[in-house]
Order: C-alpha cells, then sequence, then structure tokens
C-alpha cells in the first residue's frame, strides 16, 4: 500500500490497525514470540504490543528511548514503543519508546548490530534513541560477521552507534564551581558534547546536578522510564555513590527482572513499580527528589537515566531552589507555596499508593517549598470524572490557565507553539482530538469566553533535521512516529516546523525535551510555558469519553508551568540570545528558535520506520527498518 502527501511518497505492507491507540509494526515483525535480546545493564521495557499477542516484548538492544519500546516486537531490530529510550536489555536503556526498527547501517555494512533488539510498543509516547557518535570520531571497521565476541562481564551493551561511539568529556565540562544559573525561571537545558563552550556555559549535566555543589546529599528518587543502572551509579560523586537511591519505573514481569539484575552490584539501589492499571500506559514521568543534609530538592525534567540522553540531545529542566527543613511542631499547610506545589506534588506521589513512597511523602511534608514559583502538571492513569477530571492530564493544564492566566487583547493572533519527540494516534481528523478537546486547554486564557483558533504551530523535526544531526540518523530512534500512525493522519503534516535552534546552539541536538507555549504574533512575549515529559498523544495528555464526561488517562507523566502572574508579570519577555547564561536576566529562555520554521516542500516528518537510504548522514550511515 502507498500513500502519497505533499511530503513524499510512503510504501506500507502491514495493515491499517483500526485502534487509535495502537501502531502495527512493519513488515517483518514477528508476532508468536519477542526477540530475545542478551542480558544488558539497560532497562527499556514496555507492555506488550497487540502484534505480539499479548506477550511483553523484550526491549530494543539499541539505546532507542523506551517510552515507544514497550509495546510491539520486531525481529532482529525491533521496533518497541521506544519513544523513549533504547531496549532495557542489550543497550544502556532501560525501556523503548522509540526504538528505531532500523538500525543505523552505514552503506553495505551494518554499524555492529550485534545485539540489536527493538521491541515496539504502542504507547502514545514511545521512543528515543540515545547513544551518539561524536562527529570526530574515525569510523570504525565492523567486527567480521563470523565472529563472535565473547561476553565481558558488567560491560555496557552496545549502541546503535556502537561502542565505540562516546568520548570522554574533559573535566572542564563539568562544574568545579557553582555555575551562574538563571535563578528568575530556574529552567536549564541540558550540557551537549561538542557544542561551543558558550552553548554549555548555564546548562547542566547529571554530574552536575548531583554533585556536592547544590548540596550534601544524603537519600534520593529517581523516577523515570529508561534505566541504566550502572551508569547512573557513576553519575553520583565518589562521596554519595552508595547512599541509598530508589527507583520508580513501570516495569513489569521479564523486564522488571532484568532491571532488578541491573542493580544486583549496586545494594544501595531499591526499587518501587508504578502501577499501570490502563493498557498501553507507561510511567514516562522523569523526576529526582534529593535529599541534603541542609535541605530538600526537585527536578523535573525530559531526559531518560542513559548516557544517550545526556550526550547530544536538547533535552529540559526545571531544578527547585534549596528547601529548608520547616521549624519543629509547624503546621501542616505550613511551607506551601502560591502555587501549591507542595500540595499538588503530595497529592502525585500519593497517586502512587505505593509504601515505598511514604517516607518521602513525610519528608516533603516537613520543608518549607514556598518559595516555588511554578505549577505541577502531571498525569497518572485512570478514569476520572466530576472535579476529578480536572486533576490531570490536558485538563489541569486548563483548569490552570483559566485560574492564572489574563485574557489578551487580540488573542486570536496569539499562536499556540507544541514541541515534542513523539507522536501518537489522533484520529482520522483534525477535529478528533488535536483541534477539539487539547486545542481548546492550549487556547485558554483566563476566564474569556472567547475561544479563537489561533495558529497552531508544532515543532518536529524533519528526515533532514535528523540526517545532520550530531547523532545522524540514529537520533531518529529517539523520535518514535510510525508510519501506521502518519499515514492514517496526514493531515496532522500541514502543523509541522522544523527543528532549528541557532540561538541555543542545539539545532544539530535532536530534541527529546517537550514543551508547549503561547507566544505573541511578534514572538518577543510569552503568555505561558510548560515543560514537561509529556508528548504530543492522548495517552499523555488524556482523552474524555463517555460525551465528555469522563477523562481516561494512560500514562504517568509531569511537568511544570510557568505563568507570569507567579513571577509578578504580564507576560514573560522571551530572551533571544539565552546563551551565555546571565542570572540577572529578565527573559525567558526558549530553547529553540522564534518564529519556528514552516517545513518546505521537499521536508518530510521524521517516520523511524521507513528506510533513509537514499543519502548517507554525517557519520557515513544510512537508515534500513529490518
Amino acid at each position: 500500500m502507498s500513500q502519497d502527501s505533499q511530503h513524499g511518497k510512503w510504501t506500507i505492507s502491514s495493515s491499517d490497525d483500526d485502534d487509535d491507540d495502537k501502531d502495527l509494526p512493519p513488515s517483518g515483525t514477528t508476532t508468536s514470540k519477542p526477540h530475545q535480546p542478551s542480558q544488558s545493564n539497560q532497562s527499556c521495557h514496555r507492555s506488550a504490543s497487540p502484534l505480539s499477542l499479548k506477550l511483553e516484548p523484550e526491549p530494543a538492544t539499541v539505546e532507542v528511548k523506551p517510552e515507544l519500546a514497550k509495546h510491539s516486537v520486531f525481529s532482529l531490530v525491533t521496533v518497541s514503543e521506544v519513544r523513549e529510550s533504547a531496549a532495557k536489555n542489550q543497550l544502556n536503556l532501560q525501556k523503548n519508546e522509540t526504538s528505531p526498527l532500523l538500525a543505523g547501517k552505514r552503506k553495505k555494512e551494518v554499524l555492529d548490530a550485534s545485539g540489536w533488539a527493538l521491541s515496539d510498543s504502542s504507547d502514545d509516547d514511545r521512543v528515543d534513541v540515545k547513544e551518539k557518535r561524536p562527529i570526530n570520531l574515525p569510523k570504525r571497521t565492523p567486527p567480521s560477521p563470523k565472529t563472535k565476541k565473547p561476553k565481558v562481564e558488567k560491560e555496557r551493551p552496545p549502541s546503535p552507534h556502537g561502542r565505540l561511539y562516546y568520548i570522554d568529556e574533559p573535566e572542564d565540562f563539568f562544574e568545579s564551581s557553582v555555575p551562574c544559573l538563571n535563578d528568575t525561571y530556574r529552567f536549564y537545558l541540558n550540557k551537549v558534547t561538542g557544542l561551543d563552550r558558550k552553548y554549555n556555559s548555564g546548562a547542566l549535566h547529571i554530574r552536575d546536578i548531583l554533585s556536592p555543589l547544590f548540596g550534601t546529599l544524603k537519600k534520593s528518587v529517581q523516577f523515570n522510564y529508561c534505566f541504566d543502572i550502572a551508569w547512573m551509579v557513576e553519575q553520583y560523586p565518589p562521596e554519595f555513590r552508595d547512599h541509598p537511591v530508589l527507583i520508580v519505573h513501570g516495569d513489569k514481569r521479564e523486564a522488571k527482572a532484568r532491571l532488578i539484575q541491573q542493580a544486583q552490584p549496586f545494594p544501595h539501589v531499591q526499587f518501587c513499580q508504578a502501577k499501570l492499571d490502563i493498557a498501553f500506559g507507561t510511567h514516562h514521568t522523569k523526576m529526582m527528589l534529593l535529599w541534603y543534609e541542609e535541605g530538600f530538592r526537585v527536578i523535573i525534567l525530559t531526559s531518560n537515566l542513559i548516557r544517550a540522553d545526556w550526550y547530544q540531545k536538547t533535552q529540559g529542566m526545571w531544578m527547585s531552589p534549596l528547601f529548608p527543613r520547616l521549624p519543629k511542631g509547624s503546621s501542616a499547610s505550613a511551607g506551601e507555596s502560591p502555587t501549591f506545589f507542595k500540595r499538588d506534588l503530595l497529592e502525585y506521589l500519593a497517586s502512587y499508593r505505593a509504601p515505598e513512597l511514604e517516607e518521602w511523602i513525610q519528608r516533603i511534608k516537613e520543608h518549607d517549598l514556598s518559595e516555588t514559583r511554578v505549577y505541577l502538571v502531571g498525569s497518572t492513569p485512570g478514569r476520572y470524572v466530576g472535579s476529578d477530571m480536572e486533576r490531570w492530564g490536558h485538563l489541569r493544564l486548563r483548569k490552570l490557565l483559566h485560574d492564572h492566566t489574563e485574557p489578551i487583547p487580540g488573542e486570536e493572533r496569539w499562536p499556540v507553539i507544541g514541541q515534542f519527540s513523539s507522536i501518537g494516534s489522533m484520529g482520522v481528523d483534525k477535529t478528533k482530538w488535536l483541534a477539539g478537546e487539547f486545542q481548546r486547554t492550549l487556547t485558554t486564557l483566563g476566564r474569556s469566553s472567547l475561544r479563537p483558533e489561533p495558529p497552531v504551530h508544532l515543532v518536529y523535526p524533519s528526515v533532514e533535521d535528523v540526517r545532520t544531526s550530531l547523532e545522524g540518523y540514529p537520533a531518529g530512534g529517539s523520535l518514535p512516529y510510525s508510519i501506521q500512525t502518519a499515514q492514517k493522519q496526514l493531515w496532522l503534516h500541514s502543523y509541522f516546523h522544523q527543528w532549528k535552534a541557532n540561538t541555543t546552539g542545539r539545532s544539530h541536538a535532536m530534541p527529546h525535551i517537550k514543551t508547549y507555549m503561547r507566544a505573541s504574533p511578534d514572538f518577543t512575549q510569552l503568555a505561558w510555558f510548560l515543560v514537561t515529559s509529556a508528548n504530543l498523544s492522548k495517552a499523555a495528555w488524556g482523552a474524555l469519553e463517555k460525551n465528555n464526561t469522563q477523562m481516561m488517562v494512560r500514562s504517568y507523566e509531569l511537568g511544570v508551568l510557568y505563568v507570569p502572574s507567579a513571577f509578578n508579570m504580564k507576560t514573560f519577555p522571551i530572551h533571544k540570545n539565552p546563551f551565555p547564561v546571565s542570572s540577572s536576566s529578565s527573559g525567558f529562555p526558549v530553547p529553540f528558535d522564534l518564529p519556528p520554521t514552516c517545513y518546505s516542500a521537499k521536508d518530510r516528518p521524521w517516520i523511524w520506520n521507513i528506510p533513509y537510504n537514499q543519502a548517507p548522514d554525517r557519520h557515513g550511515n544510512i537508515w534500513v527498518p529490518s
């Protein structure tokens, strides 16, 4: 079956799936038994896809993001709902969000693909391939196909880029003194290997975040989708490396067993399994809770706990102030912020119904979170009615925008911008969800009854963006938009804009960050800004059911919303040159260029499970689905 669109011709060999929440894997998919990847330090599993006959697929062995990788299984190079990370087993990822069905292949030779296996899941938030190969690294000669490398205990498995892809950053890449940070918004990008130093000034690596510069760590919790336990432990400084860490994950059965096995050498690492009671949901939240001798800190971010996510991708985070401990005997309402962040964080943690989190709930109650100026926007799996519908997902965002923003003259000309790394099924036309309930949420400004239809710009990398990226084609493993979904919603592609980030130096660092905002017509002001783990999908944001009387949410997600009123502003000025960072700047550091650039007539959205073999990427690779 072939499908023509303004962005090219696609050939599809598998039949369409009628379920909007599921994507059929490409031809060559194994439906009887998931590919059994070899053991690895990474874990990125998802629930079984409809194609795998309810078998839980093995995680992709490619560093594909687990968000996509939990549902279906493919042979050899499998596609999993690899939206966020690579397979739990063979790559350093623990959950595949968007494992590419394709491995980046060199012309006439495969890049050390031994051990690749991607499992494709149909969650609406998936894949992210995270490993990359530096531009200046010499290409290595692939091993002879007849020669099998002996397994090495505790050695990280190969990535789509191969074992030699990563280079060790110089020590001055990491902070040795408290960096100059923008304390107004506390929104930061991650450091990217290979960028000019100025574009990493004021950005943060995970090693910076966990360093003694920010506090004397006693215990921590890591909420995430994909994990490489050995790599994660290595990011803690030596003096904190054996302090207790609780991992909050969504893995089940074999995936859970592999994750626990990864942690065997690390007795200080414990686990908490998030309940996923609705099919095709994922634990996609990315948050750190850090308890210090000096106080407590919350970090809400977009990166998986795998090296690829912190290497050459664009990621973002909100880092809280250091919250001091409340005096003994303080009231239950003490330490609350004007944004009710403390109440909402406690409610979010309580939604897990997990005994392992009780001590952290109590710990948060004992600290003063009053300096927080952002609102928490979370999703937790469930079906909600009545006032509970506004607690989670996009209706939570709608209520916050209704209650805490103000109508703006001429707001019908203020565009809505959405930027994400994975796309789910949204229906046969835009009214089914995107231009219906979701757009109504994104266009809410205060109590105005005006429901304008402003421009909607969706920023998602084109094929050329991926091909010319620092990682080359393997970056597409973290961008899990499948042909099976794309061919059912060609109407969506007229919304697409390129990934361009010259102002932050990150045009070639493909985005795994997810942001949503409302900008002025001249793109100098923001009415609000949101950074979140939630991709463009109903699973992440929720969808109305039963004649709009019920909200159904599949996945755990978490983000923070910035509204001007919480900062005593009418709008946020946009910072046109956010690097190097200045602590005194009042401008908001939007991570990509505004206004967004429309796709050209030749541009096509990146689809991860079709071949790209006409032009090699900067590493000489082509992309061929298995």
